[in-house]
């Protein structure tokens, strides 16, 4: 029997999301739980809010966890806008212990990957076929690429080097927000971004996503490039709903 309910958790470089998800529909169901992240983010500091989460929740089945990392089996080989102490860190085994279950009950994922499958099942039809990029505006930038919507995992598109800079540096909403940017300014770097971006791989089509995404009339029609630009149909609940989904299936990366 396919479930119907599943649990999901997006962490962030400012804040850890989560909430129960309805799988045939793609949404959230009810209202979600945020709580900033712990400074420092350490994986401890970190997995007991994630068991706060989870038992403001009541949830007793298998929970899926999104990190700003490449993640392989459960382990973390980066750690973007997270305390560096997560390279290496076996997070399946951390947040099992955590929550008191088995391993085989947590699914632990890339951000930006967990966003993009939401997406692809459950947004827009068009991002089925091609060569779909997801990239999630936020702290940083997260990357993910699909092809005939099958997922690349672990792509780290958000570190490319552009005119010189990390491209996250320069484009992240954050920045924005840090710098003061006004919406036709950050724009320009959007678009510089995003250039380079389709110059590498030619995508069919760009999905945007992220916090700033809920804002998209304020900036997505100044872009100016020859791929098609959607904005992320789940906003920033995506990672979320990506996560629930990878855990209902005992999906890892």
């Amino acid at each position: 029997m396919t479930a119907t309910r599943g649990f999901g958790i997006d962490i962030g470089g400012s804040g850890i999301k989560g909430a129960l998800v309805d799988l045939e529909k793609g949404a959230l169901i009810g209202d979600r739980l945020r709580i900033d992240t712990p400074h420092p983010s350490t994986p401890k500091a970190v997995a007991e809010v994630v068991t706060e989460v989870v038992q403001h929740f009541g949830w007793d089945g298998p929970v899926g966890i999104t990190l700003p990392a490449v993640v392989k089996r459960g382990v973390s080989h980066t750690a973007a806008n997270i305390d560096q102490s997560w390279i290496g860190t076996d997070a399946g085994v951390l947040f099992a212990k955590s929550l008191g279950r088995p391993v085989g009950d947590i699914a632990v994922l890339n951000d930006a990957d967990a966003a993009g499958m939401a997406e692809i099942r459950f947004g827009d039809p068009a991002a089925r076929t091609g060569v779909t990029c997801l990239l999630t505006f936020g702290t940083g930038i997260g990357s993910a690429v699909f092809q005939d919507g099958k997922l690349v995992p672990n792509t780290e598109f958000g570190h490319l080097e552009v005119d010189g800079h990390d491209a996250e540096k320069k484009a992240a909403a954050s920045v924005k927000d840090n710098e003061g940017l006004s919406y036709p300014h950050w724009a320009k770097r959007v678009n510089r971004y995003l250039t380079v971006l389709e110059n590498l791989i030619w995508p069919d089509l760009f999905i945007v996503g992220g916090g700033v995404s809920k804002k998209s009339e304020k900036w997505v029609p100044l872009l100016d490039i020859r791929t098609p630009v959607l904005v992320a149909s789940l906003q920033n609940n995506a990672g979320i709903v990506g996560a629930a989904a990878a855990a209902a299936e005992g999906l890892e990366h």
